[in-house]
């Protein structure tokens, strides 16, 4: 039996949902304070940590002026503020820049939302995704080390193929 008020639409399903707070250890009260579908308490070592992702995302589509997609790609770098760099030619480019998240599905998620939110407000060109690398930073960092992976963004900031 599902309990709320007349009319309420399903828990979840709002712009906000109601949870449970545990009682504290120090609380004071009677088994009849405490409800039966009362959340349990998370702790710290519980609660999942975010990460940081090195992303690596490529887009492509018709040719564009040069001065067009840097302008837009300079743009996305000062709205954006954890674009490393950005590669770019008059038929693609490459954004690489990290990415807090707490999984590489959530990484994922953003770094695929990135162009397409950006697009208007950065103007940037009208391209497709074509790629998409997440790693995580110790992956990264590995693969530096070991001379295959990416090179350090250096210089950091928009600049050509």
């Amino acid at each position: 039996m599902r309990r709320a008020r007349p009319g309420a639409p399903p828990r979840g399903t709002g712009s906000r949902a109601l949870t449970s707070v545990g009682a504290g250890a120090d609380f004071v009260g009677t088994p009849t304070d405490q409800t039966l579908e009362q959340e349990p308490v998370v702790t710290d070592e519980q609660r999942t940590r975010s990460k940081l992702w090195h992303i690596t995302l490529s887009v492509s589509g018709s040719e564009i002026p040069l001065k067009e997609v840097r302008r837009g790609l300079e743009q996305l770098a000062h709205d954006h503020p954890f674009l490393l760099t950005s590669r770019y030619a008059n038929d693609h480019a490459e954004i690489r820049y990290w990415e807090e998240a707490r999984d590489l599905h959530d990484a994922a998620a953003v770094a695929l939302r990135l162009w397409g939110e950006h697009r208007s407000s950065a103007g940037l060109p009208p391209w497709e995704i074509v790629g998409l690398e997440v790693i995580d930073r110790e992956t990264y960092h590995q693969r530096v080390a070991e001379g295959y992976g990416p090179p350090p963004a250096a210089p950091v900031g928009v600049h050509p193929y």
